[in-house]
């Protein structure tokens, strides 16, 4: 049997375990949360739903398969403009911070887990400040640079957006294990259809709307208690 090393590199870097810090970060969940507005499993899956929807899939996930593309052959400045980009649509500070926290470990990681020219590069151009290093374009770039295809890694990271927020709803919510993974379980259509769509999209074909969960990021700063940073 012959095991496609890019897979174990999409599972590892999907992993919950991988140290991302995504752990840290609910998007926003906590406030719907503290505000009533989601009480059960019904709202968590909503919740998520709108996540994908709105900025994971038409925003995050194509800069993703983009960078993926990129780093396949190894377009630096490509990545960077995609950076640059991706930085300007985040609107929400603590959301924008998040962003670049997790792509900063995820590259920090993957440039130690061998000597690759384009993730070293692209670390030091974050740890000197001169690229914001958002998670998907690590993300992207690293399993781009592992061999994996563009739709594919788009696909492992909207899985594992969907397991950081259902994770947080977890703590949040009075769920058990299973009501998580029934909830985690009902994203992989959607998880599937978006992944897909990333494949024909450009850098100009990236967009997102989630006002009402951008708001709810905005509030959280000022909430009386907090488990999360966002």
């Amino acid at each position: 049997m012959t095991i496609d090393p890019a897979l174990l590199t999409l599972l590892q870097f999907a992993d919950g375990l991988f140290p991302a810090g995504g752990f840290a970060h609910s998007f926003g969940l906590e406030t719907y949360v503290q505000e009533g507005r989601v009480r059960d499993r019904a709202g968590l899956e909503a919740f998520v739903a709108a996540h994908l929807e709105g900025s994971a899939g038409p925003c995050d996930a194509v800069a993703v398969a983009l960078a993926a593309r990129m780093a396949a052959v190894a377009d630096v400045a490509g990545i960077g403009s995609l950076d640059e980009r991706l930085d300007a649509m985040k609107c929400v500070p603590e959301f924008r911070a998040a962003s670049r926290q997790m792509g900063r470990q995820t590259l920090r990681a993957a440039a130690a887990l061998g000597d690759d020219p384009v993730l070293s590069e692209l670390l030091h151009a974050v740890d000197d400040g001169l690229a914001p290093g958002h998670h998907a374009v690590a993300f992207g770039t690293a399993l781009g640079r592992a061999g994996a295809d563009p739709e594919r890694a788009a696909t492992a990271y909207l899985y594992s957006t969907a397991a950081l927020l259902v994770g947080a709803g977890l703590r949040l919510v009075a769920l058990g294990q299973i009501d998580g993974q029934r909830a985690l379980a009902t994203m992989r259509p959607r998880i599937e259809r978006l992944a897909a769509a990333t494949t024909a999209k450009t850098i100009d074909d990236m967009w997102s709307f989630n006002p009402g969960l951008e708001l709810a990021g905005l509030r959280h700063a000022a909430l009386d208690m907090r488990l999360f940073r966002s």
